[in-house]
């Protein structure tokens, strides 16, 4: 095989994604085997520009594209002294000297994607940011004018042929006057690549004339994957041997709650669905996946667990799935708060990409991990069925405890006291107080002794009887009805009503804080109503009634979905702001796209070179329905 050298240089390069796809693309025609190599890049985003050393292989060159008139429409204010405007010289040594056989070109495209609304995209701000668009393939044209690039491609969002028409016009009678036959097209990058995700992008295609009189063809179009076949390669979301771009989002938990109700595969209009009275959910809650207990979350219209001294969030399912919350009504289209299902494909990767401005959510079914959870002091159902029974049959080993709804229980009447108008128990043999209700409120008597005052109770309010040498309960009524709240507890005291497990109301007061304040001794527990608020943002694992858990992208995920890492490798960005990195790697042109049509491209460049102009291929003459600018040398 006879090795050639193609080389590649790109504008707007961003992190280098496109690069990167190009340096892996192999084509061969005959014994010519291609080699591509990049020869640099440059781009105003200075942490951009070093990920792109990083994917590339070369260095890039941070540089301003700006004229001075589009700089001052775009930041509104004049530029620093120190600042001048690009020029040919700047291009060319961003290329390190060399002339490019193949320039890429991925503009800035916020002021024509339609996720940026008309009236802002027609601001001076974001007409300047539209322009660079044509003094960047100017540059490039200009610097190269003697000896042009065999290839130029250009590439943006679908709706530059709308809103960008008048650049594009503009843009392709530039390329014409420089001698190249010009063609536009739309592709998808997920068929490209075979990627898991349906990422739709305009594509501007020029061939010098003289130089390349071969066709260029399209690449080979493949099925999308599922989400759920890169994503599954993954380690789960949140596991610290992934990197910290595998940190799960943190969102706000009105977010949360909102993505757990959405249907997988739908948007946020799958919310439309739901009952709400007077600001509640009417048919649903939200109720725990008990995990060890750790954060578990009671349902609504069931009993609390046993209340322990340690009863927080963090050490045990002390929370309550309360449906009270005022859910907003105002929503934005655009598939906000949109749920993948795990087999399909998700949208394209955007430089925006939180849960709330599109459907950057998975369904995800291989749950949170560990399954173990032990269900320390669960309460089991009355209808459900209990939990294996073991020789550790405590509340602290397992669901060994049932909430019993039946009111008559049974206690054996120990001490227990029968009203006067009521009849007495049956009377057995044993007749002591603590053998049944062998005992009878008698109003009849007031201080009488010799049987007329025994076991009887003194009201506050009223006098005692005689306290004699023989006073015990037995005897006469020397026991009070004490009504004031709450008893001393001291050493070694058994006496189990004072307070024990005991609750305090969340709008009650707690009573004195002893040093031995602990739940088993005292009411040292709050009924705590509270919820994170709206707008707190904290990280959830919300099952969702499909079973799944509805959850947003980590930065890895849409890295390998941009095909811009391997799954099972990690990914290190410039800096540390994941916002930063989802920009850049929404921003960035997929990989195995770029590879594809390097390929193709490569092909052409070595037919061009050996002289042949012809080649049995199947797929289309790139780009139908306007191929006719491709098909024959010298077409204009």
């Amino acid at each position: 095989m006879t090795p050639v050298e193609i080389r590649h240089f790109h504008l707007f390069c961003g992190l280098g994604g496109g690069a990167k796809g190009f340096n892996k693309a192999s084509p061969r025609v005959g014994n010519m085997q291609a080699k591509f190599r990049c020869i640099g890049g440059v781009d105003v985003d200075a942490a951009g520009i070093r990920d792109f050393g990083r994917l590339s292989g070369v260095p890039g060159t941070v540089l301003d594209m700006f004229d001075r008139s589009q700089y001052v429409d775009f930041h509104d204010k004049e530029p620093p002294a120190d600042w001048r405007e690009a020029t040919t010289a700047d291009i060319h040594r961003a290329a390190g000297g060399e002339r490019p056989h193949i320039v890429f070109l991925s503009a800035p495209c916020k002021g024509f994607s339609g996720l940026l609304p008309e009236g802002k995209s027609k601001t001076a701000k974001y007409q300047a940011l539209n322009r660079l668009t044509l003094r960047g393939v100017w540059l490039m044209l200009e610097a190269w004018r003697n000896d042009p690039p065999e290839l130029v491609i250009f590439e943006n969002v679908p709706r530059i042929a709308t809103r960008g028409r008048h650049l594009l016009d503009q843009i392709v009678d530039l390329l014409r006057a420089y001698g190249y036959a010009v063609a536009e097209t739309t592709h998808d990058c997920g068929h490209l690549a075979g990627l898991a995700q349906s990422r739709k992008r305009f594509l501007l295609v020029a061939r010098h004339v003289e130089k390349v009189p071969s066709f260029l063809y399209q690449p080979h179009s493949k099925p999308l994957r599922a989400v759920g076949d890169v994503l599954g390669r993954m380690l789960l979301p949140g596991d610290l041997r992934a990197g910290p771009m595998h940190r799960v989002p943190s969102l706000q938990w009105k977010t949360w709650v909102r993505l757990a109700f959405v249907q997988a595969g739908s948007d946020w209009r799958s919310l439309n669905r739901l009952a709400v009275e007077d600001g509640n959910l009417r048919d649903y809650l939200i109720v725990p996946e008990m995990h060890r207990g750790m954060l578990g979350v009671q349902e609504w219209g069931r009993p609390s667990s046993t209340v322990t001294s340690k009863g927080r969030p963090s050490n045990g399912n002390f929370a309550i799935a309360d449906p009270r919350f005022d859910q907003s009504a105002k929503w934005n289209d655009g598939q906000a708060l949109g749920v993948r299902r795990w087999v399909e494909p998700t949208g394209t990767v955007a430089g925006q990409q939180s849960p709330g401005q599109g459907a950057y959510s998975v369904a995800d079914p291989r749950g949170f991990g560990d399954d173990t959870h032990k269900n320390v002091f669960r309460v089991t159902p009355w209808d459900n069925a209990a939990g294996t029974i073991s020789s550790g049959h405590g509340p602290s080993s397992g669901g060994g405890a049932v909430a019993d709804p039946r009111m008559e229980v049974k206690h054996n009447n120990c001490f227990r006291i029968v009203r006067m108008d009521q009849p007495a128990g049956t009377v057995t043999g044993g007749t002591g107080p603590s053998a049944g209700g062998q005992g009878v409120a008698d109003p009849r008597s007031s201080t009488g002794f010799l049987g007329k005052g025994k076991y009887r109770v003194t009201s506050m309010n009223e006098p005692a009887g005689t306290v004699i040498a023989r006073s015990d309960t037995g005897q006469g009524a020397f026991a009070v009805a004490d009504p004031r709240p709450g008893m001393q507890r001291e050493k070694g005291d058994s006496y189990i009503t004072a307070g024990h497990y005991g609750v305090v109301p969340w709008d009650g007061s707690s009573g004195a804080v002893s040093a031995a304040a602990g739940h088993d001794n005292g009411r040292w527990s709050v009924a705590d109503p509270r919820m994170p608020a709206a707008t707190e943002k904290l990280i959830c694992r919300i099952t969702a009634e499909d079973g799944t858990w509805h959850r947003p992208f980590t930065t890895l995920e849409l890295a390998a979905l941009q095909s811009l890492v391997d799954p099972e490798e990690q990914l290190e960005l410039d800096g540390l702001s994941d916002q930063a990195w989802r920009e850049r790697i929404g921003n960035a042109v997929p990989s195995d796209a770029a590879e594809a049509i390097g390929h193709v491209m490569g092909e052409t460049l070595l037919l061009a070179w050996s002289g042949e102009t012809f080649l049995l291929n199947a797929q289309p003459i790139w780009v139908r329905p306007i191929a006719t600018a491709l098909s024959v040398a010298g077409a204009t």
